[in-house]
């Protein structure tokens, strides 16, 4: 099997072993339907130390402002990170801030590390045939509400970005069924379609979705039509996809269905031999469609 890279290293302190991340957040507009860059700052830092197994703990922030920044923007930004903060239970505990000129930067940058405690077993197991593909929810949310925002398309005014924390809701999970998850991501840029590629390259397993599983808004599958792009392909901020053992997926669901940030989820696909290293579809009307890896960012500025 190949290396598997995530979004956290693991290290081992004194007795302690922890999860330690970091990510730079860049997103325009930094204000959007369901959230902002602080919101997202946070929430993005919280999910890839919870996605390992971790408990999330400690957060840090690093700003780069550009000169003639809003005041009143950069405390509205600041007052959403220290709310996502306590909503994670995690405190924001160190900070750096840079101011560049004008023109030289996009309003704000920010920065976040993250550590978080591992006090039970990391969540990557051997992946194997019979496994099931779960989804916390709904896909696509965010890439296609900033999207939608950046093209004007005014009939998506319902859409919002999925951006939440997923620790407790992973919690739960992994409390219930502490031997059957063997992988977990969130996947926002690139999407669950990137995820599953990253999954099984290289290795003599394929994923197979199934295409009238998926759970996908309306109006994303609108906004998505529209761009020509594929949902599987969009960000999302608010979701994590399970690779777990298939006789217990449908009690998996059903604690996932239990919490806020996983009430809409579902069963998408399962792991199997057929075409090795590659993730494909079937499609609703009888058919296969390979989902190739992305060689370059669908999205930028998304996150």
């Amino acid at each position: 099997d190949s290396v598997q890279l995530d979004d956290s290293a693991l290290l081992n302190v004194g007795g302690a072993r922890i999860a330690f991340t970091t990510d730079t957040f860049t997103i325009t507009p930094i204000f959007f339907p369901g959230g902002d860059i602080g919101k997202l700052a946070v929430n993005g830092t919280v999910n890839d130390l919870a996605v390992m197994g971790a408990t999330p703990l400690y957060l840090s922030c690093a700003l780069v402002l550009e000169e003639g920044l809003e005041f009143d923007d950069l405390e509205r930004v600041l007052d959403s990170m220290k709310s996502e903060a306590d909503r994670a239970g995690v405190a924001i505990v160190t900070g750096d801030t840079k101011v560049v000129p004008n023109g030289k930067a996009d309003r704000i940058f920010i920065n976040t590390s993250g550590i978080g405690l591992i006090e039970a077993a990391v969540q990557r197991r051997d992946i194997a045939p019979g496994d099931a593909i779960i989804v916390s929810g709904t896909i696509g949310d965010h890439g296609m509400a900033i999207m939608a925002l950046r093209n004007n398309l005014s009939f998506s005014r319902g859409l919002s970005s999925d951006c939440a924390p997923l620790n407790r809701m992973i919690s739960a999970v992994t409390a219930a069924f502490p031997e059957s998850v063997k992988f977990m991501r969130d996947p926002p840029r690139g999407g669950v379609a990137s995820v599953l590629n990253e999954i099984v390259k290289d290795r003599q397993l394929r994923a197979k979705l199934t295409e009238d599983r998926l759970p996908v808004r309306e109006e994303v599958r609108g906004v998505c039509g529209i761009l020509g792009i594929d949902p599987l392909y969009a960000a999302n901020e608010g979701k994590a996809l399970f690779i777990v053992r298939g006789t217990d997926a449908e009690g998996i669901i059903n604690t996932l269905k239990q919490t806020p940030e996983g009430r809409d989820a579902a069963i998408i696909g399962e792991i199997n031999r057929e075409f090795p290293g590659k993730a494909y579809i079937e499609t609703t009307v009888g058919g296969r469609r390979i989902l190739p890896l992305l060689t370059e960012e669908q999205l930028p500025r998304i996150c």
